[in-house]
């Protein structure tokens, strides 16, 4: 029984079809990181439970933000003069008596 069981796996992944795949969940949590490693390469999975859908994984969308740019904001940021001074109110309260 687990020869077909392996073989059926490497059907899947062999098998780049875009449409999605069912797998059912014992299938999935049996062989989690295969269908990962699956998604990460561009599939998409459907998991079911009793012939329904119960959750789809796919790779995350692609971000639509463009990459941080170091010194973007070079002269546009000014620390003022007194940044690093504590106000006087602040080290009252924390040399006072609790």
């Amino acid at each position: 029984m687990m020869p077909h069981r392996e073989e059926t796996m490497s059907q899947h992944l062999s098998d780049n079809a875009p449409l999605p795949r069912k797998i059912g969940v014992r299938e999935f949590r049996g062989n989690l990181t295969a269908y990962l490693r699956q998604v990460r390469q561009g599939s998409t999975i459907l998991v079911t439970s009793h012939d329904q859908v119960v959750a789809e994984l796919r790779p995350p969308a692609s971000s639509y933000r463009p990459r941080r740019q170091p010194g973007a904001l070079r002269g546009r940021i000014r620390i003022s003069e007194d940044f690093d001074e504590t106000p006087p109110d602040l080290l009252e309260s924390m040399e006072r008596d609790l």
